[in-house]
């Protein structure tokens, strides 16, 4: 569940739906984006297909417990981006 302090912006999840691909945000800034290459597609290259599902799952669980206990964060968000993440990767063949 989105905290309710979110509720005013879609979240990536929903954004996924309108045509937007994970790849294309990133909550918080833009220091990944801006690389020439985002580390997680340098982790889908090199690790399994299983070992990267169980990197975003990771990911998904760290955000979710942390929201609203880190200030200054958007784990909600995050956590959200990581699942239209994961999404993307188990809907290829």
């Amino acid at each position: 569940m989105i905290d309710p302090k979110y509720t005013d912006r879609p979240s990536p999840y929903e954004l996924k739906f309108n045509g937007t691909r994970a790849d294309d945000l990133q909550v918080g800034g833009s220091h990944y984006k801006d690389m020439s290459v985002q580390p997680w597609h340098v982790m889908e290259m090199i690790l399994t297909r299983e070992e990267f599902i169980g990197f975003l799952k990771g990911n998904i669980i760290k955000y979710s417990m942390r929201q609203g206990r880190k200030d200054g964060t958007d784990d909600a968000n995050k956590c959200h981006h990581y699942i239209a993440k994961l999404a993307e990767v188990q809907s290829k063949p």
